[in-house]
């Protein structure tokens, strides 16, 4: 039988993502390439990413929904105080 997980490098580790799934934030501490299948005469293959949020708590989701978090967007106040500068 084959390892059940492997780590898989990813450019946003230890920063800070969103899940666009669910719209939470946190730090991307792992992606791991996982065999979700529970029948063992079948594997099934996905890339995870465990998130961990505010209160220190990890979650998943797939590899594909995590999108780097920027800082709040500038209100349209900021945008133009800093252009006619």
């Amino acid at each position: 039988m084959s390892e059940q997980y492997e780590y898989v490098p990813h450019r946003l580790l230890r920063r800070r993502v969103r899940d666009i799934a669910s719209g939470v934030e946190g730090v991307l501490m792992a992606v791991i390439n996982e065999n979700v299948s529970d029948a063992a005469d079948y594997e099934h293959w996905m890339e995870l990413a465990y998130i961990r949020n505010a209160s220190g708590r990890e979650f998943t989701t797939a590899v594909t929904n995590v999108q780097p978090a920027y800082d709040q967007p500038q209100t349209a106040h900021r945008r133009r105080d800093q252009g006619s500068t």
